[in-house]
């Protein structure tokens, strides 16, 4: 498929590059953090909130509302599933890494499925921080090289930890995974089903 970069016109309804901060010391704490063969998600990390930057990002880019600051880390090259939140995502990509993103208008409300032939391939090179909106449907990164990828993920506090009340499985809720969270996945991908909706059609798309 078409890789595109964060830089070109067709990632605008996706998100944005946000310019302006200093992710030196950021990108160097990432170092620390491990790098599985498969993929590992961490939503708050202490040693990445103890950081200047932590403050910079709560009160600019989420306007005081508190936040966590974890990361995504590993190898990967499909999709697997698709998730969005109520609230914008800020990523900051330590490796090259492209991003599988689509549109939460493109799911199909009348049985919650989504054709994964809609989906667009995009790279964000190393040492790029980007939003990603709300309405932005993603999952984790894929590496583009055989050391992997280093994600940092911010977000509003709590989210994607286990929901404290889980809502009968009717309309929109039978796709809420997590707190702040809702998900569609591909019957490949190994989540689930009892836990994960099934919803994604077609392909589990993948990068070469």
């Amino acid at each position: 498929m078409k890789i595109y970069t964060v830089n070109d016109p067709e990632f605008l309804k996706y998100g944005h590059v946000i310019e302006g901060y200093d992710c030196t010391e950021l990108i160097s704490a990432m170092q620390k953090t491990p790098l599985p063969d498969d993929v590992i998600y961490v939503p708050s990390d202490k040693d990445l909130e103890a950081l200047a930057i932590y403050q910079d990002l709560t009160y600019r880019e989420f306007g005081g509302l508190p936040v966590q600051i974890g990361y995504c880390n590993g190898h990967n090259k499909k999709l697997n599933a698709l998730e969005y939140h109520r609230s914008s995502e800020i990523n900051v990509a330590c490796t090259d890494l492209v991003l599988l993103l689509g549109a939460q208008q493109d799911i199909d409300l009348e049985n919650y499925t989504y054709d994964s032939a809609k989906v667009e391939a995009f790279l964000v090179p190393a040492g790029t921080m980007i939003e990603v909106y709300a309405t932005t449907l993603h999952y984790a990164p894929c590496h583009t090289q055989d050391g992997g990828f280093r994600c940092v993920v911010v977000l509003p506090r709590d989210t994607n930890l286990d929901l404290e009340k889980v809502p009968e499985k009717k309309y929109e809720d039978k796709l809420l995974f997590a707190r702040n969270k809702w998900l569609v996945a591909h019957p490949e991908s190994g989540l689930d089903p009892a836990i994960a909706h099934m919803g994604i059609i077609g392909e589990n798309v993948a990068i070469d």
